[in-house]
């Protein structure tokens, strides 16, 4: 892809004022779009728009809010006339067995992780539709296989596979020219991933414990799974829709 593979078009990044987020913003300013940057952190996602400039903006969103986001795209809309890209990248775990989670803990989890995303899908269309689209929703390869102590993360983000393709289809029949397409990562470095290793019970452990998933024996970084994203959304990726693509170092090829 170009320098201006993006030129002029717009881009929506949820979650973007850290981690996976922030790095596709970055990658796709460089690829000549202008980014909308929500995330609920304002004073993380201010401090990313000031390094990147003009050509990127920070809105507040809480995607669980139905309002908030018609308010942002409105806003995103009113500054730049036209949206063309939406990545649903906020998230959140909370990890636990199907005995340790709680209630509360489980629709939070689902709220944020598959109700932001359904919500993010639905207020989006009507503004890709315009010039046709993509959205990357961004779900992990807990999404395409169990893991005992993170039920709640793992029905949310299988939650997102399957939503992703009903999108697909949708938009595929309707004749929108939208594309929609799940990302699966495993760990990467983050600072999501981060956070589950300090307040494990044995850090360095879970530290060698998350590399050792991979084949590769190593965690992935933002850069590899950003460069997946914007390709994702790119003329290039044209004919990928509906698609369920692991960023896992082959740790679901096993």
């Amino acid at each position: 892809m170009s320098a201006s593979s993006f030129e002029h078009k717009v881009v929506l990044i949820t979650g973007g004022a850290s981690g996976i987020g922030k790095e596709c913003a970055r990658q796709f300013q460089a690829q000549g779009a202008r980014v909308a940057i929500a995330d609920i952190d304002a004073r993380q996602g201010s401090i990313v728009v000031d390094e990147m400039g003009a050509d990127a903006g920070f809105w507040t969103l809480d995607v669980t809010s139905e309002s908030a986001w018609r308010e942002v795209l409105s806003a995103v809309c009113a500054r730049w006339g036209r949206l063309d890209v939406l990545v649903n990248g906020a998230g959140i775990v909370i990890q636990g067995s199907i005995e340790d989670t709680t209630l509360e803990d489980f629709r939070r989890v689902h709220a944020v992780n598959v109700e932001g995303v359904f919500l993010g899908c639905k207020a989006a269309i009507p503004l890709l539709r315009k010039n046709g689209g993509a959205i990357v929703n961004i779900s992990s390869t807990a999404g395409l296989r169990g893991v005992a102590k993170l039920a709640a993360y793992n029905s949310a983000k299988g939650a997102v596979r399957l939503l992703t393709k009903s999108v697909a289809l949708h938009c595929a029949e309707a004749g929108y020219n939208i594309r929609c397409n799940s990302l699966h990562p495993s760990y990467i470095d983050t600072p999501m991933v981060q956070k589950m290793v300090a307040e494990s019970a044995n850090p360095e452990r879970m530290l060698s414990v998350m590399k050792r998933v991979s084949p590769m024996n190593r965690m992935g970084s933002v850069q590899e799974v950003a460069g997946v994203v914007v390709f994702l959304a790119s003329d290039a990726a044209s004919f990928i829709n509906g698609a369920e693509i692991p960023i896992d170092g082959g740790a679901t090829a096993r």
